[in-house]
C-alpha cells in the first residue's frame, strides 16, 4: 500500500505544471504582485546578504528572463535555473552556506545565490551591492575574470551589464510606488 501511495504521489508531481515566468518581467510590482512569496524571498536575502532586491531581480531576469529551467542557448554548459549558476559554483555555495538542498529552479534557493554571490563579490573585490552594472560583470565573469577584466573584450557583455544595472535602478524606483 506504502509502494502504491508513494508512486501516485511521483505520478501526481509529473504532472504539475512548471511555474511561468512573470507576465510582466520589467515591472516589479506586478512580479510580486503575481508571486508575493517572491517578494518575501527577495526581501529575506537582501536582509541576510544586504544585496538589494532590485540588483537580485535584475540580475535574474538577464540570467534566466524569471525561467526555472532555463538554459543557455546553443551552448554547452552546467549553467541552469533562475540563477544560471554553473555546477561548481553552485555547489561551492551549498557547502558555504549549509544549504545542501538547494535547487536552481527554486526562486526563494535562486535570490539567496544571488545575494551570497554579491556578497562574496563586495568582500572580495570591493564591489558595491547596489552597483548592478560591476555585480552583474563579477557574476558573468567570476571573480578572476573580473579581475583579469575579460569583459573589457566582450561589448555585447558590458551592454547587457549596462541593461542589468538601468533594470536595477527601474525596478528600485518602481518597488518605491507599488502597494504590497
Amino acid at each position: 500500500m506504502v509502494a502504491v501511495l508513494g508512486l501516485a504521489v511521483l505520478l501526481l508531481d509529473g504532472c504539475a505544471t512548471a511555474p511561468a515566468p512573470p507576465s510582466r518581467p520589467d515591472d516589479a510590482c506586478a512580479i510580486f504582485a503575481e508571486r508575493p512569496k517572491w517578494y518575501q524571498a527577495a526581501k529575506q536575502a537582501e536582509r541576510k546578504w544586504g544585496t538589494p532586491v532590485p540588483v537580485q531581480l535584475a540580475i535574474i531576469r538577464a540570467e534566466s528572463s524569471f525561467r526555472h529551467d532555463a538554459r543557455p542557448p546553443g551552448r554547452v554548459t552546467s549553467a541552469f535555473g533562475y540563477p544560471q549558476a554553473i555546477d561548481g559554483t553552485w555547489e561551492w555555495y551549498r557547502a558555504q552556506t549549509g544549504n545542501r538542498r538547494a535547487k536552481r529552479t527554486n526562486f526563494a534557493h535562486a535570490v539567496d545565490f544571488v545575494g551570497w554571490y554579491t556578497d562574496v563579490s563586495q568582500r572580495q573585490l570591493g564591489i558595491s551591492k547596489w552597483d548592478g552594472y560591476r555585480q552583474y560583470l563579477a557574476y558573468h565573469e567570476g571573480h578572476r575574470g573580473f579581475q583579469r577584466g575579460s569583459y573589457r573584450k566582450k561589448g555585447w557583455l558590458v551592454r547587457v551589464a549596462r541593461r542589468v544595472d538601468q533594470q536595477a535602478r527601474d525596478y528600485g524606483a518602481q518597488l518605491g510606488k507599488c502597494r504590497r
